[in-house]
């Protein structure tokens, strides 16, 4: 609606959800607002209730979808609440609940050698909180989901949630903050619309929070290397987050949005009492020779972005690009401003054909591979590191990017719209953590054993009356699952194909008050 200059210029859709009244009603078939007024200035509304089924036939597939896992076989999330308004107080409750099936499927082969074993536990299980299955047999957990308590004043708001959080410009992936993770606990303080003032409009949103673990062991932990035990347990406790993201849409230039993002996350037994302690986000933006992160035991991840619109083109384009090790100074940035980088590039492009359908072409590219000074200077993996050795993930899940630590992704797809219907398709292959397969391959000649996704991708989503229908099938072929490096191992060769096929299909329905 925005390319089509039918939706507020100013707003970036850079962060969300978006806070506004209209955001927390729902437009009935007729498109009248419905609510059941308490008092003067007062209404309580019901929030949609909607029902999400998800199906893979060989293994997990699929990312931003919050609160469900990971998992083979069938899934449900269930979710529904009310929204309601006192004065400057509103109150919004829509817990969700999870069912997963949670079948059996291969992992990472036990039948690996243990100098394999040693690269994965050194390099990925024992640096992250990431389980490739949850637990075994079914899965079943009530969330919070996408509930608040804020206090309002104009374009300003405070409050408590756990909402998902979506930082940046990207439409597939996010590099600091997405849906693909549960909502995490957080307190806010957010704009609702853009602010203006005499060089443009600004939106922020500024957080504090609390990260949970998924409490499920790496798999085979008793095994061993040259005599050392490969797996060592993880901290207990929570992780405090705090992060912030700025938008600016100068006004001098229609169209352009700039963005900055910024998180640290620690084990909340270790947060220094000072003000650089629980707000890190305002600290120096460089290390130099003072600031040591390992003293405080915390990882940084920061971005910068820019989405901008084409009105006459009715198109967009955007770019977000991030570090995960923020430089030593200025000459450190000018001389390898790519170290630890990762970034997205995207663009949008509506037509319009005879019969008045808009057409969207569309395409993205997600980069989280290292690039080459890993070769000179250590390079954390994105979302895995070592001080924080649960990572950058809430429950088990990433909170970034949903390809996960180390992956790449290159997306593009069609849609038509219509009225209210809209029907597409996409093709998109992901690169699973490259970094892993580097330090696990380094000098065997083995370049044809990366663990690629190739998938076709098809959407349907309609409104019938008070029904909102969501649709979504998806073949995919994957090549070398699980990074399966044969070499004449016998039992790896019994164990099945290297390259597998899967379905993933989801369907969601909701009822709109």
């Amino acid at each position: 609606m925005q390319l089509k200059g039918e939706k507020d210029a100013n707003a970036s859709f850079c962060i969300r959800p978006l806070i506004t009244l209209d955001s927390v009603y729902s437009v009935s078939a007729s498109g009248t607002r419905t609510s059941n007024t308490l008092k003067s200035g007062s209404f309580f509304k019901w929030l949609p209730f909607k029902s999400t089924q998800q199906y893979n036939t060989h293994h997990p597939y699929g990312w931003n979808d919050g609160s469900m896992i990971p998992a083979k076989g069938y899934q449900h999330q269930f979710s529904g609440g009310i929204y309601s308004q006192w004065g400057p107080l509103t109150i919004q409750l829509r817990p969700e609940v999870v069912y997963a099936q949670n079948s059996d499927f291969r992992t990472f082969s036990t039948h690996q050698t243990d100098s394999v074993w040693a690269a994965y536990y050194n390099t990925v299980l024992n640096l992250v909180d990431n389980p490739e299955r949850f637990g075994n047999g079914r899965y079943v957990k009530v969330f919070p989901g996408q509930s608040s308590i804020r206090l309002n004043y104009k374009k300003l708001s405070l409050g408590v949630s756990t909402e998902n959080l979506w930082w940046g410009p990207g439409v597939r992936n996010s590099l600091l903050m997405s849906n693909n993770a549960p909502g995490f606990g957080h307190l806010s303080f957010n704009t609702t619309s853009p602010v203006n003032s005499f060089i443009g409009a600004f939106e922020w949103q500024l957080i504090a929070g609390t990260l949970k673990g998924s409490g499920i062991l790496p798999p085979d932990t008793g095994r061993t290397f040259e005599g050392q035990k490969l797996y060592n347990p993880k901290p207990g406790g929570d992780r405090y987050l705090n992060g912030m993201v700025i938008t600016w849409q100068p006004k001098w230039i229609k169209g352009l949005h700039l963005g900055f993002s910024r998180v640290f996350y620690q084990y909340s037994n270790n947060i220094p009492h000072s003000l650089n302690g629980w707000l890190p986000v305002f600290g120096a933006m460089f290390k130099g020779h003072s600031l040591d992160e390992s003293s405080f035991g915390r990882d940084q991840l920061s971005s910068v972005f820019f989405r901008l619109r084409l009105p006459n083109e009715q198109a967009e384009v955007y770019v977000e690009y991030g570090r995960n090790d923020h430089s030593q100074n200025l000459d450190d940035l000018a001389m390898e401003p790519e170290h630890a980088r990762a970034y997205i590039i995207g663009g949008k492009k509506l037509f319009k054909n005879a019969k008045g359908t808009d057409i969207e072409l569309m395409m993205e590219v997600t980069q989280l591979q290292n690039p080459s000074t890993n070769t000179l200077r250590d390079s954390p993996t994105w979302y895995i590191h070592s001080l924080v050795k649960h990572g950058y993930t809430n429950y088990g899940q990433v909170v970034g990017a949903g390809i996960g630590p180390g992956s790449n992704s290159q997306t593009i797809g069609l849609s038509w719209f219509k009225e209210k219907q809209q029907y597409g398709a996409f093709f998109e292959r992901v690169v699973r953590n490259n970094d892993f397969y580097y330090a696990l391959f380094a000098g065997k000649h083995n370049f044809s054993s990366h663990w690629v996704d190739l998938s076709l991708n098809g959407h349907y989503s309609v409104i019938r009356k008070r029904w909102l229908y969501n649709g979504n099938l998806s073949w995919i072929y994957t090549y070398n699952y699980e990074w399966k490096y044969e070499n004449g191992n016998s039992a790896l060769q019994n164990e099945g194909s290297t390259n597998v096929h899967n379905l993933h299909a989801s369907l969601s329905i909701s009822y709109l008050f």
